[in-house]
């Protein structure tokens, strides 16, 4: 359901209520726009280091920051420096009422803050607003571009947001913040929980964040699809069999499609060599999922091919994910 505009933004005063928690390690010069975009929106603004050897933390501190140097004894995940961010935040400003998460490779859009603080005001029942994220430069490689048609989804009232959104302090509090043993998909996790409590997670149709992924190499996007199976896997772990079936339907087919099918064709193939022929069903998979898509025919089959290949990286994040659980990791 998408509901009307928001109304008009607030002034600067108003905008006291909200602080800012950004995270990242070793962003270098994509920190610096980070930190100047919301330091421009918001009065109280931490960062959190996870290790950083560029001189990020030094950085932040000049541009105004509050800045918080994760233990890296414990084992890092984007969840605990989230969560460390926050419990910084309530610490050095009083009354914060809302709290906007950043990737420290992300800025935010001017009139972002103030046009998300004046929704959630008119709006009470939402928790987390987010809006438009775009990438930098989709130009840059085919990884970018994939990233860039990753972030396009659908306005209204939605299951869950990313990295970056605005979230109400209290309702964070409520539900225990996030998981901070999640290694990856901790932000869908989160919305699981808060829509269970009753309240609800809505995207703008408002230029919310640019994002600079800066992905060159297949290795590099190789790394982040596995880490992408392997919150499949945890979700589906944590409230797969409840009513919202969290990421079932995602690590399912990450298992037919990445280890189930192929496994049993090799296994087929080696008492009956026809059987190969049945590989040409990723082929077909390719065509099909191109089919439904919209735009030019040559990005449509590229997006799928890359689609159909990441089950493959998925099911490796699968496997690790259940490898570590039963081992107690």
């Amino acid at each position: 359901m998408v509901l009307d505009p928001p109304p008009a933004a607030p002034d600067r005063a108003a905008r006291g209520a909200v602080g800012v928690v950004a995270i990242g390690r070793n962003e270098g010069a994509r920190l610096g726009r980070c930190l100047q975009s919301v330091l421009r929106a918001a009065d109280h603004v931490v960062y959190v280091d996870s290790g950083s050897s560029d001189g990020s933390m030094e950085l932040a501190r000049q541009l105004g920051a509050q800045v918080v140097e994760l233990d890296l004894s414990i084992p890092f995940t984007a969840a605990r420096a989230r969560n460390q961010g926050l419990r910084s935040l309530l610490g050095m400003a009083q009354g914060v009422e809302f709290v906007q998460f950043i990737d420290g490779d992300c800025e935010v859009a001017d009139k972002w803050l103030d046009e998300a603080l004046a929704f959630m005001a008119a709006h009470p029942d939402v928790a987390v607003a987010c809006g438009r994220r775009r990438e930098r430069d989709p130009a840059r490689s085919v990884y970018n571009r994939l990233c860039d048609q990753e972030w396009d989804t659908p306005i209204g009232d939605a299951k869950a947001c990313g990295g970056d959104a605005l979230m109400r302090i209290a309702v964070l509090r409520a539900v225990s913040g996030f998981r901070d043993e999640l290694i990856a998909g901790e932000e869908p996790e989160l919305c699981v929980r808060i829509r269970a409590a009753g309240w609800r997670v809505h995207r703008l149709d408002v230029e919310m964040t640019l994002h600079d992924a800066s992905i060159t190499r297949f290795s590099q996007w190789w790394r982040r699809v596995r880490r992408g199976g392997h919150a499949f896997a945890e979700g589906a772990h944590l409230h797969g069999v409840t009513p919202e079936r969290h990421w079932v339907r995602e690590a399912r087919s990450a298992w037919l499609w990445g280890l189930v099918l192929p496994l049993g064709l090799v296994a087929v193939s080696a008492v009956y060599p026809p059987a190969t022929l049945g590989f040409l069903v990723y082929p077909v998979q390719v065509l099909r999922i191109a089919a439904r898509m919209h735009g030019p025919a040559g990005w449509r089959l590229t997006r799928a091919g890359f689609l159909v290949l990441g089950k493959f990286a998925e099911a490796i994040g699968l496997l690790e994910f259940h490898w570590r659980r039963l081992r107690g990791a």
